[in-house]
């Protein structure tokens, strides 16, 4: 295995491993074990529909949420104290069976209420005792007072001290489930402030901001659906232990022969015989009987309308969850169209962009104008174009800053930092398009690199090189790129005059020993002839394009520089020519100066 292998496949294992371990910490959280007197304490009154109510109320941000909240918190608040009336109610018709331990402390919390009832009514005697005593005997009897009524206080804390003790032993159900309810009622109620006031959160536009709201309204829904599932099945819930509750109720009635008659199915009827001395005749016993179960129908009856009560609280519950989900509903239905709607924009910007490029496109090649002028004016509508499409789509996606003035300044501080030769090559861009820039087909010289403008765009500017200007300058085969920040920061030279007039040069080299004016005026007549047509629109496009006299005056007659070179005289002669021109007239240069010597070998130019 190679090593670049074995580094790929030790980084992928690594991945693995740290894979693993995410999944590993990320899994269920282990629930810790209750134990049997906290979950006997959880299950005495059900507070989950209060809890969930103040919950869900955070989250209501309109007027209607808000109100629909409010609701949701006072039902679920009547619901949580009717439980506890209910469990109550429960309590004392059930009471559970005590453990042993809890005997014990039930019978030290008896001893001790008897002691203080004792030392009580000891402090109420010796009160009055102390109002009618005379002055002699009032002294003793008021110590005995103040001795009594610290008996009383330290009875009154082993009372205290025994009941929290039965409690937590399990005994004494009633006084539980009292210490739950006044403990909710000093938390909970007045929940309406778990509502959040004040205006509405401000709306702002964007599509990715409409995604976000749209995502927290889905959450929001989700979690007001599980609220109103849980309400649905505690209904059914309560309505199944009504119905148990009845039908046991029912049958116990009908056990009772002087209470048949309340039962459902009996008819309207009298009470049985005996009346109105029925219990009389029956005996104590008989008559503390029918009492008891009397008195306990009657407290089933009050758990059955409890229930009732209850069902009815969480049937009204349940439908303020779905009034509150249609709601939701109807708020992400806005702003899915409010998003849809942003989309549109953006699909309407870009199909107008790419119409506008494709109009400005055909416009621009009916125009009379150079061909590198129509391309660096394509160029530069397109990439106008495409900018302020980026610039409307971000406007649309993100919407208007809302701090206008501090985030361009902001914005504008670090994109000059981290963007520095992007903004410099754009700035520069321009400078190119402008009047004394490049256009493509240009001859130039840049950092050194000479060749032919193939494209300028915003960032970049491409060079196809060549050889030196003096050679043949035949292109190399190379694509150079350039920065355009070099148009700002550096220089640049444009070979391409308006005509792309280019001064050339034909060297010859005439041999010693001969007369070498005839010759030199016969080549100086020839590039005259050849160089005619092209001197005189060099000329006139020279004056045409400067406002300078000195420069307005500028020759362009061939001009011919004569020096002795060792072997002979060297001539020179130099001319104007177009830069694509330039190596045709050359050549034509160079065959006539071979047909002026041509026939004497012994004097044959060299020509350069």
């Amino acid at each position: 295995m190679k090593k670049r292998q074995k580094i790929a496949a030790l980084v992928l294992v690594f991945l693995a491993l740290a894979t693993i371990y995410g999944f590993w910490e990320t899994r269920e959280p282990v629930v810790p074990k209750v134990s049997t007197q906290q979950a006997e304490q959880k299950a005495l009154v059900d507070q989950s529909p209060l809890l969930t109510a103040q919950q869900l109320a955070p989250l209501a941000t309109t007027h209607n949420e808000r109100t629909l909240a409010q609701e949701a918190l006072r039902l679920a608040d009547f619901d949580v104290d009717q439980a506890f009336d209910n469990a109550l109610r429960r309590a004392r018709l059930h009471p559970p069976a005590l453990s042993a331990e809890a005997k014990q402390e039930e019978a030290r919390l008896q001893k001790a209420e008897s002691l203080l009832q004792t030392d009580q009514d000891r402090v109420k005697q010796l009160t009055d005792q102390v109002a009618k005593s005379s002055e002699s005997k009032k002294d003793a009897l008021q110590a005995d007072l103040i001795q009594a009524q610290a008996d009383v206080e330290l009875v009154q804390d082993e009372v205290d001290d025994a009941k929290e003790d039965l409690i937590r032993a399990g005994g004494d159900l009633v006084d539980r489930i009292q210490a739950l309810k006044k403990q909710h009622e000093e938390s909970n109620h007045g929940t309406a402030t778990a509502v959040p006031t004040g205006a509405e959160p401000v709306d702002r536009p964007g599509v990715v901001y409409r995604v976000e709201q749209w995502r927290q309204l889905h959450q929001r829904q989700m979690e007001l659906w599980k609220a109103k599932g849980d309400t649905d099945e505690a209904i059914a819930e309560l309505t199944a232990k009504h119905n148990a509750l009845d039908a046991q109720v029912d049958a116990e009635k009908a056990a009772v022969p002087e209470l048949a008659h309340h039962a459902k199915g009996a008819q309207a009827q009298a009470p049985t015989a005996g009346v109105p001395g029925t219990a009389v005749s029956q005996g104590q016993d008989a008559a503390a009987e029918l009492l008891k179960k009397t008195q306990k129908l009657a407290l089933n009856q009050k758990i059955l309308a409890a229930y009732d009560l209850r069902i009815e609280t969480k049937k009204q519950l349940s439908g303020v969850y779905g009034e509150w989900i249609e709601v939701v509903k109807a708020h992400q239905r806005q702003i899915l169209h409010q998003g849809l709607l942003g989309i549109a924009l953006i699909l309407g910007i870009a199909l107008m962009g790419l119409l506008f490029i494709g109009w400005t496109d055909s416009v621009l090649r009916r125009l009379p104008m150079d061909r590198r002028q129509m391309e660096s004016l394509r160029t530069t509508s397109r990439v106008s174009v495409q900018v302020l499409v980026l610039l409307m789509i971000g406007l649309v996606l993100f919407g208007p800053p809302s701090q206008l003035g501090t985030f361009l300044g902001l914005a504008g501080a670090g994109l000059t930092v981290a963007l520095k030769d992007f903004i410099v090559g754009f700035i520069g861009w321009f400078v190119l398009m402008g009047k004394h820039g490049m256009r493509l087909g240009d001859w130039v010289e840049i950092n050194g690199v000479t060749g032919e403008v193939a494209e300028i765009g915003p960032f970049h500017t491409v060079l196809l090189e060549t050889g030196n200007w003096t050679d043949s300058g035949h292109p190399t085969g190379r694509r150079v790129t350039f920065t355009n920040s070099f148009a700002i920061e550096g220089h640049y030279f444009n070979f391409s005059t308006t005509g792309q007039w280019l001064w050339d040069e034909l060297k010859v080299v005439l041999p010693s020993g001969k007369d070498a004016y005839p010759l030199i005026d016969a080549l100086h007549k020839k590039v005259e002839e050849v160089t005619r047509e092209t001197v005189q629109q060099a000329e006139q496009e020279w004056k045409n394009t400067t406002t300078s006299r000195e420069l307005g005056s500028l020759s362009a007659e061939p001009a011919i520089n004569v020096r002795p070179v060792a072997g002979g005289i060297e001539v020179a002669v130099r001319y104007v020519t177009r830069a694509n021109e330039r190596f045709v007239t050359r050549n034509k240069l160079n065959q006539a100066a071979v047909e002026l010597l041509g026939g004497k070998a012994e004097s044959q130019p060299v020509v350069r």
